[in-house]
C-alpha cells in the first residue's frame, strides 16, 4: 500500500492489539460556553494499543479524541467504532490501512494518534522524525479562549488574561457581540484577538461587524456563517481575514473554500488524526491558505500531536488543558501562552 501524500511509510513492523478503549471525564474550570450551548466537563475517549517488536519488546501507544455532537458524534458511538476495529488491528491493520478502513472523525483520530505513538515507542524515534518534519519542534504560543458571556464578564476575563499574547473570543450572534469585543480590547490592549462566532452570524451581521472589528485590531474572524451558507462570502470583501473551521474537514474541502476564506482551522478530530492533518496542512499551504491549528476542550494527550502540526502555523489554538480543572499525569507544560513539547511518557 502506498503512503498518503507527504507521509512516510511505516518504519517498524509490529504485532499490535487494541488493549483498551477508555472513556474519561475532566471538569472544565468555570464551564465553557459557545453560541451552540454550554458544558461543564470534557468527556474524551482514549484508544490504547499494545505492540510487540521483532526483538520481543512490548510497547504502548495512546491517542485521545473528543466526540463532537456538531458532527453527529456521541461518546458511546465513537468508543464502539474504535472497539469494532480490534479484529482488524489484530489482523495487521496499521495507520496507513486505517485511513482506508475508517472515515475521518474522532474515532479514527484516537486510533491514528495511538499508532503514531506506538511506532515512535517501537522504533525509539520521535514522531517528528517519523513524520518527516525538518527539525525538532519548538515551543508554540497558543491562543487563550474566553468563553461566551456578557460584555462585562468577558472584559473582566480579558483583564485576568491580559498577559496572554493571543485571545480567542467566543461570540454569540446577538446584539452584544461588538460590545464583548470592545470590552476585551479595553482590558487587554496589547493582545491579538481572534473572534469565533461558531456559525452564529448572518452575512448582514458580518458585513456590519467586520469593519468595526477590524478597527479594533481583530486578527481573524473565525467561522462567522453556518457552514452550509458560507457561499455568501463569495461576494464579501472582508477587511479582516476569515477563517474556516466547521467548513473545513479534509483536503476535499479546500477547492470550495478558495475565495471564501483566507485561513483554515485544522483539528485532528475533524481530519481523523495526525496523518490526515499533515496531508491537509500541506495541501492548504500549497493552495495559499494560512494555517490555524485548533483543538477541542481536551487533555494534553490530544494536544501532543497537534503541537507538531502547529509548527510554523499562523495561529495555534491549543489551550484545551488550560481550560480544565485538571490535566492528565505527564501533561504538557505551559509557560503562560507558551506550550512546550510533550514528554515521551505522554506521547510521541
Amino acid at each position: 500500500m502506498s503512503a498518503p501524500d507527504g507521509i512516510p511509510p511505516l518504519s517498524h513492523p509490529l504485532r499490535v492489539a487494541l488493549r483498551a478503549v477508555v472513556r474519561e471525564r475532566y471538569p472544565i474550570r468555570g464551564g465553557f460556553t459557545i453560541s451552540r450551548g454550554s458544558k461543564r466537563e470534557a468527556e474524551v475517549v482514549v484508544a490504547e494499543l499494545l505492540g510487540e517488536t521483532p526483538d520481543g519488546r512490548i510497547v504502548r501507544g495512546r491517542g485521545e479524541c473528543l466526540p463532537y455532537a456538531r458532527y453527529g458524534e456521541t461518546v458511546a458511538e465513537v468508543a464502539a467504532a474504535i472497539e469494532a476495529q480490534a479484529r482488524n488491528i489484530a489482523d495487521g491493520m496499521d495507520r496507513l490501512i486505517l485511513q482506508q478502513e475508517m472515515a475521518a472523525g474522532a474515532a479514527r483520530n484516537a486510533l491514528d494518534c495511538a499508532f503514531w505513538d506506538l511506532e515512535a515507542k517501537a522504533s525509539l524515534t520521535p514522531v517528528w522524525k517519523l513524520a518527516g518534519l525538518p527539525r525538532p519542534p519548538e515551543p508554540v504560543a497558543t491562543a487563550f479562549t474566553l468563553s461566551l458571556d456578557t460584555a462585562d464578564r468577558m472584559g473582566d476575563a480579558a483583564r485576568s488574561a491580559s498577559a496572554m499574547p493571543l485571545l480567542k473570543l467566543k461570540l454569540g450572534g446577538d446584539s452584544e457581540d461588538f460590545a464583548r469585543v470592545a470590552a476585551v480590547r479595553r482590558n487587554a490592549p496589547d493582545a491579538r484577538i481572534i473572534v469565533d462566532a461558531n456559525e452564529a452570524w448572518t452575512i448582514d451581521q458580518l458585513a456590519a461587524l467586520a469593519p468595526r472589528l477590524s478597527a479594533l485590531g481583530v486578527a481573524l474572524i473565525e467561522q462567522p456563517l453556518p457552514a452550509d451558507n458560507d457561499d455568501a462570502l463569495a461576494m464579501f470583501n472582508s477587511p479582516a481575514p476569515l477563517g474556516a473551521d466547521e467548513s473545513c474537514h479534509g483536503i476535499d474541502s479546500l477547492a470550495r473554500l478558495k475565495g471564501l476564506y483566507q485561513v483554515v482551522n485544522i483539528k485532528l478530530d475533524k481530519t481523523g488524526g495526525l496523518t490526515g492533518a499533515l496531508r491537509l496542512k500541506a495541501a492548504a499551504e500549497s493552495a495559499g491558505f494560512g494555517i490555524m491549528v485548533g483543538c477541542m476542550v481536551a487533555t494534553s494527550l490530544a494536544m501532543a500531536p497537534a503541537f507538531l502540526l502547529a509548527q510554523g502555523a499562523a495561529f495555534a489554538d491549543l489551550d484545551g488543558p488550560l481550560l480544565l480543572e485538571r490535566d492528565r499525569e505527564d501533561g504538557i507544560a505551559y509557560d503562560g501562552a507558551w506550550m512546550q513539547g510533550p514528554s515521551a511518557a505522554l506521547w510521541g
